[in-house]
């Protein structure tokens, strides 16, 4: 797309780019989910030193999907240097945006607690606080699907709306369905909790969940510094 649209590059160039990344992701999500529920869900029981090596290989998870967020952010950096501002260019900047960052925040914050509540082994806190997380991930969803429909509908601004369309819809899509992810794997934490899976020496799935959580939280927060707030600017 953005080939076709600035001629800086062939548009073959970013179909395969399109496909290797999506590749990239794909292969880095089934590895994460390999890592955050089933291998500790086989070994964390039975070898608890390992809890070290599914956190790291975790963070090296992390590490690849900022380069798959990067390449997305370096594509809204070559339509900054363009003209600017677009004339497909909507209010972005409204209620919605604060409210959504403030429950991906208190999301955060919420998981923070319920895993130090299981640390502490309070099995009734930490339920209820990963409940909460589990709630504020799926409003914020709801919330960013209105703010689609809402852009669509009533702007006109859609996907098709010019390189910024792309920009911005490749860059929130991206979050949202990470976002997505995360909620199924809390949902998943929910489910094995209730059956009492977890405890202070058991929290390998519940770790890496967390850190995974918080890397699209500040994600979320750098997307909105750069792509809300900066397309107004």
């Amino acid at each position: 797309i953005f080939g076709t649209e600035t001629g800086l590059a062939p548009p073959l160039l970013g179909v395969a780019l399109a496909v290797v990344g999506t590749i990239v992701l794909l292969a880095g999500v089934a590895g994460w989910v390999e890592q955050a529920f089933l291998a500790p869900a086989r070994d964390a029981q039975r070898n608890p030193s390992s809890r070290a090596s599914y956190v790291s290989t975790t963070l090296l998870f992390l590490g690849t999907d900022v380069s798959t967020f990067g390449a997305l952010f370096v594509y809204y950096f070559f339509v900054r240097i363009g003209t600017w501002p677009p004339a497909e260019l909507p209010p972005l900047l409204g209620s919605l945006v604060v409210v959504n960052t403030a429950l991906l925040v208190a999301s955060s914050v919420t998981f923070h607690y319920a895993h130090q509540a299981l640390e502490d082994d309070n099995r009734r806190r930490f339920l209820g606080l990963l409940g909460t997380t589990l709630a504020l991930g799926l409003v914020f969803l709801a919330g960013q699907a209105y703010e689609y429909y809402e852009f669509v509908v009533a702007e006109g601004f859609s996907l098709s709306s010019g390189v910024f369309g792309t920009a911005f819809y490749g860059l929130t899509g991206l979050h949202g369905l990470h976002v997505a992810l995360g909620v199924g794997g809390i949902a998943v934490l929910c489910w094995r909790a209730l059956r009492g899976h977890y405890g202070p020496k058991r929290d390998t799935s519940v770790a890496t969940v967390s850190l995974y959580w918080h890397f699209v939280d500040a994600v979320w927060l750098f997307l909105v510094v750069v792509l809300y707030v900066g397309a107004s600017l």
